[in-house]
């Protein structure tokens, strides 16, 4: 498998999952409606290490743009490699979305409810305040990166002989990704991922849901942009003090 076939299928079964079970807790009619943010961000985790698992070994399974932009800052990734990467990433997430809207289909059409059916594809804030908005994706891509940068693999010391984890060393990032949910998610739905927020948003615009709204454009700059800020932050700063 290439590095961008593994960066598209990865990204797009995290956003099947992921999305997958927004669509599950939200839309009505599903057997986990109501099911909670605790049910949400658990398999938002799981969703991670799912795609983890699947493109790790073949591309590092960045997933992400504000991962791969903070990796090559940080000296850890080529300048060259990052645009089809990011392709690769916004193209996986748009079909993984694509995926929740076939999979969830009767669901959409008994929801009623337009705000319910874009929490599905993307995030939104819970109050509308663009400057704590832009504050909570910053903090939330930093600790995000900043922790990925100290995740080590195991060792033998004090010779270090390195452990091969296999796929289980997908579960740092996965417990990583769940804890900033649950802590630091009920503010703006934890986007920490360009990808992960716009490449569905643009699904929902397209897709023929009947009732959806509209995809709000508006806010829709603030998940994109203040990732790739708390990231580079992230990066900046690891470089600083390591």
């Amino acid at each position: 498998m290439s590095p961008f076939v593994a960066e598209l299928i990865g990204t797009m079964l995290m956003i099947l999952l992921g999305d997958g079970v927004v669509a599950n807790v939200v839309l009505k009619d599903t057997k986990g409606n109501n099911g909670g943010w605790i049910v949400i961000t658990t398999a938002w985790g799981l969703a991670v290490f799912v795609g983890v698992v699947v493109a790790g070994p073949y591309s590092g399974a960045h997933l992400n743009p504000a991962v791969t932009i903070a990796l090559a800052i940080a000296g850890k990734f080529a300048w060259a490699n990052i645009v089809p990467y990011i392709i690769a990433q916004f193209a996986g997430a748009c079909m993984g979305a694509f995926l929740v809207w076939i999979m969830y289909y009767d669901h959409f059409k008994r929801t009623n409810d337009p705000g319910s059916i874009l929490a599905v594809f993307c995030t939104g804030p819970a109050v509308r305040n663009y400057v704590s908005n832009i504050a909570s994706e910053i903090i939330g891509a930093f600790v995000l990166l900043f922790t990925i940068f100290y995740i080590a693999g195991a060792e033998i010391t004090p010779a270090k002989t390195p452990i091969g984890l296999g796929s289980i060393g997908a579960i740092p990032v996965a417990l990583l990704v769940w804890v900033i949910g649950l802590s630091l998610g009920g503010t703006t739905g934890y986007a920490i991922n360009p990808a992960r927020d716009l490449g569905p948003r643009f699904m929902h615009m397209i897709l023929p849901i009947k009732g959806k709204g509209t995809s709000d454009w508006a806010y829709a700059w603030i998940p994109v942009i203040a990732p790739l800020v708390g990231a580079s932050i992230a990066a900046i700063l690891y470089l600083s003090i390591k």
